[in-house]
Formats: structure tokens, C-alpha cells, sequence
């Protein structure tokens, strides 16, 4: 851990809490261990972009937590069983072979753009035992009850909104004002809002589906799956709960009511990122600008990518275009080509002096945009440092945007990211140190008009060409 990040005298990390609407000092329950209870993907189809961008916000409040307090428990569920999951089985691809596969194709995605793997990453099904027990102790302290048997909704038990008068606290609706919950049969419900917590057995759904419980063989409903989980990895009361801004109502909602009346202190803050936007449009499939991940990133770099999606503040709704990769691979390129400028003058290692204007973005809500200007203002001083001959202030403010981009997970040179230039990067190399060597040879004949050619050629590539007292070196421009 290094003094930029855990100096004397800093003022205390803010994060925007949903449920009090407003920013808050952060104070872990244990302030060697935080904990944090994400909110992961219902594994029905491949990851889009939003979940990409989700996914980071949370591994960049990760990341800042365990260089604040050395060491995070993150736990992200992954929902299994479900509506959706069943109704996207095949007779040759059933419900449990599609959620494994779509949760492959998560975990490859996160990988990709450098999210780290979570403390802990359980399946809803996993927990079935756990949903069981919850949904009993809330029907013994009369929050929930089960359907009238003979009816078609039989087997299924709902929570009683109406029994839990803070119910709507985290999104400040009343329970007049709320739409009615689609999640089950509003045949068996005592109120409309009434929330599915087991779904009793269907006679056209796959009979591997449910599971044996008091109330009938069935499955969990949606909400009580995170309630359930989070209690069981992270106790009855935990720092931090999050997910995207999409989620606070129902489920989010539903899962404090359902766990506060329960007896739980569940999460002490929420906190929900933004979502993405296509052009300034909602992504939709309808619209058909719904983006796949896999697409994203078989057209760019995963650094590129990360940092894309990281640039803006979390909270921010996210408005993507071709415009944001081009602006994330530029400002990556003047990162990379300073780090490989200062390299050639000797290793800079990684700083060891603290640098309060970066914490203190990150400690006002995860300010990452600020944070990177920060960045961004180094490489231009330790350019200007270079220029001068100065090499001695470039390796140390090299050795700042080196420490600052690895905290958030954006150093080009981590060898992390060394596929992501592709195969194609040694072939690259080895086309321009030939021009540069014909050029060099023409220079030493003095056919400057070679030369220039030769120059010319390169730079309309995109290329730019560093000559120096050890060579010349080249840099995508």
C-alpha cells in the first residue's frame, strides 16, 4: 500500500448513499475488513454494455476501499433460476446448461477488461436451504404469508407490504403510489404490491426447477435470492450494497423490506451507478441499438474499453458513441507513449509520496473524471520535464501516473494488458524499425528527400517519430 493513498491528515471518503439521497462519510463496521454485497447478472443471455459498465463502477470502489482499508469481502451473486433463465431454455440447451454458459461468458467479459474475480460468488441455487429459512421467519413474524391451497396459486408465498410500514423507504414512493408486482399470481395476493418470495411448482416448467420447501415443491422468487445470499456471506448486517440505478425499485426495495423485517440490519449504504446510453438514446433491443459485450470488445482494446466506461462519474448516465473509444484510446496513447518516454531513461518504479489532489477525487464520491486529470496533468509536466533534459523529475512523475493508473486499474504498461495489443503489435514493431532504419540510412547518404519520404509515410499512418541522442523511437500519434 503506498503513502498516496493512506497519508495523515486526508479527509474522509464521501460515497452518495440512494437511501439517505445525499453523501455521506464512509465507516466500515470493521475497518480492516469492508464489505460489499453487489447485486450480479441474471444469466439469461450474453453480457451488454451495461453490465460491463456496472460491473467496473464497483471494481473501482473496490479497488479505493482496499487501498483505504487493505482488505475488502465482495461479494457478487449470480442469479441461476429465474424467470427469464427458464423461458430462454431449449429442448437441447435446458435451463441449468444456459445459465452456465451465460455465466462463462460473464466471467470472461469482467476478465477481459481487468474486473477483478469477487472475495465470493455464489449461485442463487446454492442458497436454496437459506431462501427457505428466510421466507419461514418472515412468515412466523407475520410479514409474509402463503396462498390459499385448491388455487391456481397455490404453493406460492408473498411478503405483505402492507405489514412493514417503512416499506418504500429506499426509493421514496408510498405503497398507493406503486405499481403492482408482476412476479407472480395476483390471484393469491391479499395487495397487488405483494412480492413473490416462493413461487409454487408450474406443470409447464421443468420439474428440476423447483425445489422442495414447506409450502410445496417450487423456486425462490427474484428478490429474496439476494436477501438470502448476502445474509449468509456477509452476516446480518454489512457495509455496502450496490447495483445499477435500475435496480432500486423492486428489487432493491424489496430486498431491505424483506430483510429489515426479518430483523437484519442489512446495508448500511446503496449505492447504484448509472446507466448507458447509445447515441442519446436508452440502450434497448428494441431499438436495435442493444450492445453486446462480445461486440465492444472484438472492435477494441480492453484497456480502451476500461477506460471508456470508467472515464465518466459513476452516478452518470453513460452516453456512448465511437467518439468515446476514440477519446479513451488517445488519452491511453499519451499515458503509454510518456511511460515508454521516461523508460528509455531508466527505471522510475513506483512513487512513494502522496498525491492529495488524486485522493481527494476519489475520496469526494469516486471522482474518477478528476482523478484522471490529475493523471493526465502529470504526463503533460513529465513531458515538459523530458523536453527540458530533466529526466530526473520524468521518472519521478512517472512513477506517479504509474501508481495512480494502477489503482484504478488503467496502467497501459501492466502486464495485465500486454495481449491486448494483439498479435499484431511485434509485427507492427517490426515494419517501422525497418522504415526507420531506411530512413536512418538515407539520412547518413543524405537524401533528405528519402528521408522526408520516409517520414511522411509514417506519420500518415499515425505515427510519430521520437529522434534522441539513444535512436529513434516510435509512438502512435
Amino acid at each position: 500500500m503506498t503513502d498516496a493513498v493512506t497519508a495523515e491528515g486526508r479527509g474522509a471518503l464521501q460515497l452518495y448513499d440512494t437511501r439517505a439521497q445525499q453523501l455521506r462519510v464512509f465507516t466500515p463496521l470493521d475497518p480492516g475488513n469492508v464489505t460489499v454485497y453487489v447485486c450480479g447478472p441474471t444469466v439469461q443471455s450474453g453480457p451488454h454494455i451495461g453490465h460491463l459498465r456496472g460491473a467496473l463502477a464497483f471494481d473501482i470502489l473496490r479497488r479505493w476501499l482496499t487501498q483505504r482499508h487493505g482488505r475488502v469481502t465482495f461479494v457478487r451473486n449470480v442469479t441461476d433460476i429465474d424467470d427469464k433463465v427458464l423461458a430462454n431454455a431449449t429442448d437441447s440447451e435446458p435451463w441449468w446448461a444456459l445459465a452456465y454458459r451465460v455465466e462463462r461468458e460473464f466471467a470472461a467479459a469482467y476478465a477481459a477488461i481487468g474486473i477483478l474475480p469477487p472475495t465470493y460468488e455464489p449461485r442463487a441455487t446454492g442458497s436454496i436451504p437459506q431462501m427457505i429459512a428466510l421466507i419461514d421467519q418472515l412468515i412466523s413474524a407475520g410479514h409474509a404469508y402463503a396462498a390459499e391451497p385448491g388455487t391456481d396459486a397455490a404453493g406460492d408465498v408473498y411478503f405483505d407490504v402492507r405489514s412493514w410500514t417503512a416499506y418504500g423507504e429506499l426509493t421514496r414512493q408510498s405503497i398507493d403510489d406503486m405499481a403492482p408486482a408482476v412476479d407472480a399470481d395476483p390471484r393469491g395476493k391479499r395487495d397487488v404490491r405483494d412480492f413473490a418470495l416462493w413461487k409454487g411448482a408450474k406443470p409447464d416448467e421443468p420439474a428440476d426447477a423447483t425445489w422442495d420447501s414447506p409450502w410445496g415443491r417450487g423456486r425462490p422468487g427474484w428478490h429474496i435470492e439476494c436477501s438470502a445470499m448476502a445474509r449468509r456471506y456477509l452476516g446480518d448486517q454489512f457495509d455496502i450494497h450496490g447495483g445499477g440505478l435500475d435496480l432500486r425499485f423492486p428489487h432493491h426495495e424489496n430486498e431491505l423490506a424483506q430483510s429489515s423485517a426479518a430483523g437484519d440490519g442489512f446495508a448500511r449504504y446503496w449505492m447504484h451507478n448509472g446507466l448507458v446510453t447509445v447515441e442519446g438514446q436508452k440502450m434497448s433491443k428494441s431499438l436495435g441499438n442493444f450492445v453486446l459485450a462480445r461486440d465492444v470488445l472484438d472492435e477494441h482494446d480492453p484497456l480502451v474499453v476500461r477506460y471508456a466506461l470508467a472515464a465518466a462519474h459513476y452516478r452518470s448516465n453513460l452516453d456512448l458513441s465511437p467518439k468515446s473509444f476514440d477519446e479513451a484510446e488517445a488519452a491511453l496513447d499519451r499515458i503509454r507513449t510518456f511511460l515508454e518516454r521516461v523508460g528509455r531513461h531508466g527505471d522510475y518504479g513506483w512513487f512513494s509520496y502522496g498525491n492529495e489532489t488524486f485522493a481527494a477525487a476519489m475520496d469526494d464520491d469516486l471522482g474518477v473524471p478528476q482523478a484522471l486529470a490529475v493523471v493526465h496533468e502529470r504526463v503533460r509536466e513529465g513531458n515538459t520535464a523530458l523536453d527540458a533534459g530533466d529526466t530526473e523529475t520524468a521518472r519521478a512523475l512517472a512513477g506517479e501516473v504509474a501508481t495512480l493508473t494502477g489503482i484504478l486499474g488503467l496502467n497501459p504498461l501492466d502486464p495485465q494488458w500486454a495481449s491486448g495489443s494483439g498479435a499484431e503489435a511485434p509485427a507492427l514493431d517490426a515494419l517501422l524499425r525497418e522504415l526507420i532504419e531506411q530512413r536512418a540510412r538515407a539520412r547518413a547518404d543524405k537524401d533528405w528527400a528519402a528521408a522526408d519520404r520516409i517520414r511522411d509515410a509514417i506519420a500518415a499512418a499515425g505515427v510519430s517519430l521520437e529522434d534522441g541522442p539513444d535512436g529513434t523511437h516510435w509512438s502512435i500519434a
